[in-house]
């Protein structure tokens, strides 16, 4: 399977009618060339919403560049004045914006989002059955349990970020490749390894405020 797709590649889908002045609208404009009135936001994919091409290796500076040149553009406050339909619409853009930039912003949240999209691979499929995985996570937990003061679990905390940079990289190289499986499997890996991370720092900040 392709795990990367250009959207530039795709045909030019139909225009679709402005819901305030029928007249014709791009599917990926934002507003009506016509009557400058705000269109609801369109059932795309997320990559599509923020003008990107879909893949993993994407450069997070241009998601921030992006989100906050279309935020410019559809903050509800630019719509104070204007009717309650469009009000609503505004609004509703703003959330579909809000939901792009979160997702793609995050490295496993894109990478859980791009194999969902996928179709093969659902995105919320978390439960280990590799017993190779589970052997992994359950000694990275009896190591933790066994630190015995805030040292000990700061130096959990400081070789499991560690190999959290490893299993990122692990995964841009499976998605370049387009190895679903490796990437899934490199996603599960960084799901529960960032799940033990959160943990051990709660303890930590636990055990130093017990000092």
């Amino acid at each position: 399977m392709n795990l990367q797709h250009d959207i530039s590649a795709e045909p030019a889908p139909a225009p679709l009618a402005c819901w305030s002045c029928a007249g014709p609208v791009a599917p990926e404009a934002l507003f009506c060339a016509t009557c400058r009135v705000v269109q609801p936001p369109r059932p795309i994919d997320h990559f599509a919403r923020l003008g990107l091409a879909r893949g993993f290796a994407i450069d997070p500076r241009e998601v921030e560049r992006s989100y906050f040149s279309l935020q410019r553009q559809l903050h509800p406050d630019r719509f104070a004045t204007r009717g309650a339909r469009e009000k609503a619409i505004s609004q509703a853009q703003a959330v579909a914006l809000n939901d792009a930039y979160e997702t793609l912003k995050g490295t496993l949240s894109r990478a859980e989002y791009l194999l969902g999209l996928g179709g093969d691979v659902p995105a919320d499929d978390r439960t280990i059955r590799d017993p190779e995985l589970l052997m992994e996570q359950m000694e990275r937990r009896e190591t933790l349990a066994g630190a015995r003061d805030a040292a000990g679990v700061e130096t959990c905390i400081g070789a499991a970020v560690a190999d959290t940079m490893s299993i990122e990289a692990e995964l841009g190289d499976a998605f370049a490749a387009g190895d679903v499986a490796a990437a899934r499997r490199a996603a599960l890996r960084l799901r529960y390894l960032r799940k033990l991370v959160d943990e051990a720092r709660a303890r930590h900040a636990r055990l130093l405020g017990g000092e």
